[in-house]
């Protein structure tokens, strides 16, 4: 073992997506969050994604060009750029090829394989060859990126810079895994030749898969929740991958994800009508009574407003929302949809809306503001997903009071503790099965707390909201992993 020396350790965090600059899904919050709370923690940590031509100008402006040359795909050689700038304390390296990037979009490519085996061998390139870019740690995220720990293993352990990196992928959804045709080791990859390389991206007789090669390849999986790496062991929910899971299942963990604090905060949201706190929580009523309001909906405080926020597809648990709407209209239980999605989910709460009047709102667009609103205004939030690696949903809902309602599923099930009407314990109400019924049992049985118990309920809003979906709790899980990963480096403790 090399000699122990105490020093920041040093994390280049890759990815696809990445707050402000670009956003799809959640992978560009955590992308943008969790490197600044690593590096509030104590660590160096800088981040790299593509530049894509969509980034706003005001960001682009303040890049600096700092290195170009040309990466290795297979029989040729491909042009890219490094840009820089730093933003809240964090480098963000930009990788530059616009045959690849300058796109209206940031998928959904014909070539989306050839364009993200680019970005993982430019991450390598750039590990290898540009002295400032130090690395302890490669952190990986999804499929986009799945391919650099295999080309770090496969193509750099000559590199002084490279033969030392540990990696690490985080698995956001297993779902997509990045699958193309075996002509891609040939023609892109460079790894027809190595039948050790090929053999683990295989999938099929016929094609391969980036993501298998990340979970084959890398030191420690990571994904967003404990109980979501529990279930990708199954093949339920392991998309294929669950045998890999299971064989791996010693160096994998589970991390659930934070929340920006900032951003979710009822105490300083300028998007809500009335600012609140735990200490002035009676506030919150205005805040309900302005959303009956806006959505049109009868304006009356007694009875539980129920808020969905998000994609409207089955994976949510939509069908048994839509089974058991009736059962709910007739105990006078208000529902509001935001969101967009499949055209039959759209489609079958503006029929909702139409039948129920001022019980009933569905507006199908995403609005942020309308979302703050709606997480400050309702008083139960609903999420019966099939399935849900982390969620968000429910930790904000909770930052506001708005008591959460949910599946035991993945982060679901692990950020929200179900009510104990004997102990008072509990941040919201749980479900187990996928079924109607027993997801309107829970809901009704949450309304019933509201209707009957209101110092139950105002003790429950309060545990809630007292919870700490921090990224700074996050952050401190992952610096421990990373640390364990080089036993050599000594923890930096940021007060000494």
């Amino acid at each position: 073992m090399a000699d122990s020396v105490r020093r920041k350790i040093r994390i280049l965090f890759a990815a696809s997506e990445a707050v402000p600059f670009v956003k799809t899904g959640g992978l560009g919050d955590v992308a943008g969050s969790l490197p600044v709370a690593l590096k509030a923690a104590g660590a160096k940590v800088s981040v790299i994604l593509p530049k894509y031509s969509f980034i706003p100008q005001e960001y682009k402006e303040q890049m600096q060009h700092i290195a170009d040359f040309y990466v290795p795909l297979s029989w040729r050689s491909v042009y890219c750029g490094i840009e820089k700038l730093n933003y809240e304390g964090v480098d963000f390296y930009f990788v530059d090829n616009e045959a690849y990037f300058k796109r209206d979009s940031a998928y959904g490519y014909f070539d989306d394989g050839e364009r993200y085996a680019f970005f993982s061998k430019a991450i390598c390139e750039a590990i290898a060859l540009l002295p400032e870019l130090q690395v302890d740690i490669l952190h990986c995220n999804d499929w986009q990126a799945a391919l650099a720990p295999v080309f770090i293993r496969e193509f750099y352990q000559g590199s002084d810079a490279c033969r030392n990196v540990k990696t690490i992928f985080t698995v956001h959804n297993v779902k997509f895994q990045g699958q193309y045709s075996d002509k891609m080791l040939s023609d892109v990859l460079g790894l027809a030749d190595n039948p050790t390389a090929a053999g683990q991206l295989y999938c099929d007789r016929d094609s391969i898969n980036f993501m298998k090669g990340a979970l084959c390849y890398s030191d420690i999986i990571t994904t967003v929740s404990p109980s979501y790496a529990s279930e990708l062991q199954m093949p339920f929910f392991g998309e294929g991958m669950d045998g890999i899971f299971r064989r791996r299942s010693n160096v994998l963990h589970g991390i659930l994800n934070g929340i920006d604090q900032h951003v979710w905060n009822p105490e300083t949201d300028e998007m809500i009508p009335e600012k609140y706190s735990i200490a002035t929580l009676a506030k919150k009523a205005k805040n309900k009574k302005a959303l009956q309001q806006e959505l049109g909906l009868r304006q009356d405080p007694e009875r539980p407003l129920v808020v969905m926020i998000g994609r409207l597809t089955n994976q949510k648990g939509l069908g048994l929302v839509r089974y058991a709407m009736n059962r709910l209209m007739e105990r006078c239980v208000q529902v509001a949809i935001l969101g967009t999605g499949d055209k039959d989910q759209e489609d079958a709460f503006k029929y909702f809306a139409w039948t129920y009047g001022d019980m009933m709102s569905a507006y199908i667009a995403f609005d942020d503001a309308l979302s703050h609103r709606m997480y400050a205004g309702g008083d139960i939030l609903l999420m019966p997903s099939e399935f849900e690696p982390c969620g968000l949903s429910q930790m904000i809902a909770m930052r506001y009071g708005t008591l959460p309602v949910v599946r035991e599923t993945g982060g679901l099930q692990d950020s929200v503790m179900p009510y104990n009407q004997y102990t008072g314990e509990g941040t919201g109400f749980r479900f187990a099965n996928m079924n109607a019924d027993e997801m309107a049992d829970c809901l009704l049985n949450a309304c019933e707390v509201f209707w009957t118990n209101k110092d139950a309920w105002v003790k429950l809003q309060k545990q809630a909201m007292k919870t700490d979906f921090s990224w700074s709790r996050a952050a401190d899980e992952y610096l421990g992993i990373y640390y364990d990963l080089h036993p050599e480096i000594v923890r930096y403790d940021q007060k000494r």
